[in-house]
């Protein structure tokens, strides 16, 4: 049927086109300097670099920029130029390989045009590591940089110190960067230098190369292999190094390939379409229908719809036949069928109430905030406009029932979730002076003789006492304490974040009276629900 093709169709594309808008991008920056001019010429740097570039190429990265013997401005554009691209980018990589130095605690890597003959040469002539961390931070993910910059450097064996005391360390210094899910890996840990070796290839190269791309692999794990790689080809002689922390999830430069989807269940396809032949009610749809799903369940019951839907369209036609005598043609006799519509008490009504058109936007609207206001979800009242309210409602919602349904706009999927929940799943907030009772707030009602105060508790009154003419005039009473909003922190909550969705803790707090305590029930600042306090009495 051309409106089952249809909607598969759409469905289809509505699936295609979420899985476009989520992917990441991800870009890299790779630079090999090796044909310094005023020391002697590195072997491998060139072979690590393209070596590196075609790894994040094989690994489908949106953009790799490989860049070789750049002289310090070409340093600085290729960075600056790099920051921009990193700013739509989930994860952005730089890997470097060439000459760098370590002055007074501060990484520098050497550009080929270099000449450095005292230590404040390197200020003027040398690229600090904190310029490449400036070009990778706009990435909103992952910030990844990798220095195979820990040679034995030429440059600090003829320098001369302008200050006696200052530091030349041999190979980078220890680095902790300072922004969140940042990264950097040296090929030796701080303090020790990194062979090239015997091959095209440096051993942290090829491990790197190796490695890094697998699909799913957690970069920590993938450094980890790193290191054991390149110990074992160096005999123990270096050992790589990273430094930086991530979060506690699995973080890779190459995505984990997406799990199979599971077969569509056949059971569930026909329903489906049965709903959509219900929906048009007609006799070309069930026959339809009857076409594609020929046995099974609703086979069966499609065949007795599409006998009710050929005994519909045999009275209309014999009601324009005869418009005198309603259901008949001329001297035809009442049939089996108009029979059976009377005895069966009024079924023909069920089956053309079954048979509703597809709801308008607003009665789709209408049908959501009905059920939300059932759920206690939503307290506003049902106006068919699908509002800020609505949509908030919606999210919170999502958040207790673990389902991910769009606020912005109703649909039916989120309203066959809503009916298939026989109870609340929203808690339930009254205001000052009420309690809950069930799904209702009720008005908090005193035992005689007891007040009620503002923060929802009974007080017993004072008992009236006679006072001699005499007697000094009583102070006058002090003012009942002002109502504690119950909407804002109190003293002693747990921070913000730290409560679960609908989690539920209770606290001793001054806002509740003698014998409660402050019950808090935790909320989702993703999902717009916010935390619920109310004052309970104390087990």
């Amino acid at each position: 049927m051309p409106t089952l093709r249809s909607i598969a169709v759409l469905l289809l594309a509505l699936v295609i086109g979420c899985g476009a808008a989520h992917a990441e991008r991800r870009v890299a920056l790779v630079i090999g300097n090796e044909g310094y001019r005023n020391v002697a010429k590195l072997t491998n740097p060139a072979n690590d670099a393209a070596l590196v570039a075609t790894m994040f190429k094989n690994a489908g990265f949106d953009s790799v920029t490989s860049r070789f013997d750049l002289n310090l401005n070409e340093m600085r554009k290729a960075l600056r130029e790099f920051g921009a691209k990193a700013r739509d980018a989930q994860l952005a990589v730089i890997y470097y390989a060439g000459h760098g130095i370590e002055l007074d605690g501060t990484n520098y890597l050497i550009p080929v045009d270099a000449t450095i003959e005292s230590d404040t040469d390197v200020l003027d002539e040398a690229l600090s590591l904190d310029r490449m961390l400036v070009a990778v931070e706009p990435a909103k993910q992952l910030r990844l940089v990798i220095l195979d910059a820990c040679r034995d450097n030429p440059f600090a064996k003829t320098m001369k110190r302008a200050i006696a005391s200052r530091s030349i360390g041999r190979g980078l210094a220890k680095v902790e960067p300072n922004a969140p899910n940042t990264m950097i890996a040296f090929a030796a840990k701080a303090g020790s230098t990194a062979a090239d070796g015997d091959a095209a290839n440096s051993p942290f190269a090829i491990a790197i190369s190796e490695h890094l791309p697998k699909p799913g692999l957690d970069l920590r794990k993938a450094f980890g292999f790193v290191r054991d790689d390149v110990l074992k080809s160096t005999g123990n002689r270096q050992e790589p190094y990273v430094y930086g922390s991530l979060g506690g999830d699995d973080v890779s430069i190459v995505p984990a390939p997406a799990a199979p989807m599971a077969a569509p269940n056949a059971l569930d396809n026909s329903r489906r379409d049965y709903e959509l032949a219900l929906q048009a009610s007609d006799k070309e749809a069930w026959q339809a229908y009857l076409q594609r799903y020929p046995t099974g369940f609703y086979a069966d019951l499609a065949r007795v719809q599409l006998k009710k839907a050929v005994a519909e369209e045999t009275r209309r036609k014999a009601e324009r036949s005869n418009p005198l005598e309603p259901g008949h043609s001329a001297g035809e006799k009442p049939t089996a069928v108009d029979a059976r519509a009377r005895d069966d008490g009024g079924s023909g009504e069920k089956v053309a109430a079954l048979a509703m058109p597809p709801l308008s936007d607003s009665e789709l609207a209408t049908s959501l905030q009905l059920e939300l206001r059932r759920l206690g979800c939503l307290d506003a009242a049902v106006s068919g406009d699908w509002d800020a309210a609505s949509a908030r409602a919606l999210g919170q919602f999502n958040g207790l029932a673990r389902t991910s349904f769009e606020t912005a706009k109703p649909s039916l999927a989120a309203l066959d979730a809503l009916k298939a929940r026989s109870s609340r799943i929203c808690p339930l907030s009254c205001q000052s002076g009420y309690r809950a009772d069930g799904d209702s707030c009720v008005k908090m009602v005193c035992p005689s003789g007891s007040e009620l105060r503002p923060d929802g508790s009974c007080a017993r009154g004072e008992k009236p006492v006679a006072k001699r003419d005499n007697a000094r005039p009583e102070p006058a009473p002090r003012p009942a304490p002002a109502a504690i909003d119950l909407s804002r922190p109190q003293p002693g909550e747990p921070p913000p974040g730290s409560l679960s969705l609908g989690a539920r803790v209770t606290i001793q707090s001054s806002a509740c009276g003698p014998g409660k305590v402050l019950e808090l029930i935790g909320g989702s600042n993703r999902a717009n629900i916010p935390r619920q306090r109310r004052c309970v009495a104390a087990n």
